[in-house]
């Protein structure tokens, strides 16, 4: 949204995904919310120098001293007007933004892949985040020079995609057995959310999880199991299909799997 016009095609596509509501303010989108009893309008630099407020405090609780200066991280797909956008929420939140750069080049800094080099190391990152997936192809130098070589993925493919798929599950799960329909009840099925996103993290470590939800529609308890192998056949074909992004990055880059150095 940041950085872009309302009738950026992008937009009118994301829009029916999202479960805010986005209008036209001259021509810009805004974030319309009611706060306090009143409707309110918030541009997306607004929105996000929030979050960059919240992060700044956040830094500042652990350091102990004020933070000023910041370097802000952005998707390597993001252009000049997202890039400006960003920073001018940076400067909202009382930041100094000393530089913008792109989120996997900050992933291969973090891990340090720009260290004792000897010549150049080509480097995949896959990021596969809560609603987006973004593949990048970097090529780093001697000298910690970063050139981005490629980027690929999907804006609508993330962790919440796989919530949605156990949620699915255990709601017919909940029909099969008690004959009752739940997902026409926003807090049932936003109660089931909750416990769908707990067990799937449970399934990171442990092979299987167990949800038990009291009273979780029209009075029914709702206890169950969930297998990871199970979680892995409902999801099956998202995890495939990160798969795709990867072989158009690397044809982006005019690169075959044997010139990789290393993935993040």
């Amino acid at each position: 949204l940041i950085g872009r016009k309302y009738d950026d095609p992008k937009i009118q596509q994301d829009i029916k995904h999202w479960p805010f509501k986005v209008v036209s303010d001259c021509g810009k989108p805004k974030i319309q919310v009611e706060h306090k009893g009143e409707m309110k309008k918030f541009a997306p630099e607004e929105v996000s120098s929030m979050v960059l407020t919240k992060m700044k405090e956040t830094a500042e609780a652990y350091l102990g001293q004020p933070v000023k200066d910041a370097v802000i991280t952005v998707p390597a797909y993001f252009n000049d007007s997202q890039r400006q956008a960003t920073k001018d929420a940076g400067v909202i939140a009382g930041l100094n933004v000393m530089r913008i750069i792109n989120e996997p080049t900050a992933a291969a800094l973090a891990y340090g892949l720009d260290k004792n080099l000897k010549g150049e190391k080509n480097v995949l990152i896959f990021d596969l985040g809560g609603g987006t997936f973004d593949v990048s192809i970097l090529t780093i130098d001697e000298g910690s020079l970063f050139e981005v070589r490629s980027t690929a993925g999907d804006t609508h493919l993330g962790g919440e995609d796989f919530d949605n798929r156990l949620v699915t599950h255990l709601a017919e799960e909940f029909v099969r057995k008690f004959k009752k329909d739940l997902r026409s009840n926003p807090r049932a099925l936003r109660r089931l959310r909750t416990a769908a996103e707990r067990a799937k993290r449970t399934l990171s470590s442990s092979t299987e999880a167990t949800i038990e939800i009291d009273a979780l529609f029209e009075g029914v308890d709702f206890y169950t199991k969930v297998t990871r192998a199970r979680f892995e056949e409902l999801n099956a074909d998202l995890f495939r299909g990160t798969l795709q992004p990867v072989e158009k990055a690397l044809a982006d880059a005019k690169m075959d799997k044997g010139s990789i150095h290393d993935i993040v």
